[in-house]
């Protein structure tokens, strides 16, 4: 999957409560996936670069916003 670096930025920066919304409940904290995000960004999308908990992290929250998300 080739990642909207652009979209991605967005989802990072002004869609949050998106971030807070689908990881309620999860165990999982808004500051992970937000952390994951930041990793993706600085390796240009890059997501073999990402630990297997990362890419676990990507697949479960990330992607299915970024799949979601209005074109820019």
């Amino acid at each position: 999957m080739e990642i909207d670096l652009y979209a991605l930025e967005h989802l990072l920066k002004k869609r949050l409560d998106e971030i807070e919304l689908i990881v309620a409940g999860t165990g999982y904290l808004p500051k992970t996936v937000i952390g994951v995000g930041t990793v993706l960004l600085d390796n240009q999308g890059e997501v073999e670069l990402l630990t297997a908990n990362q890419q676990v992290t990507f697949e479960k929250f990330i992607k299915p916003l970024l799949e979601s998300s209005p074109k820019i």
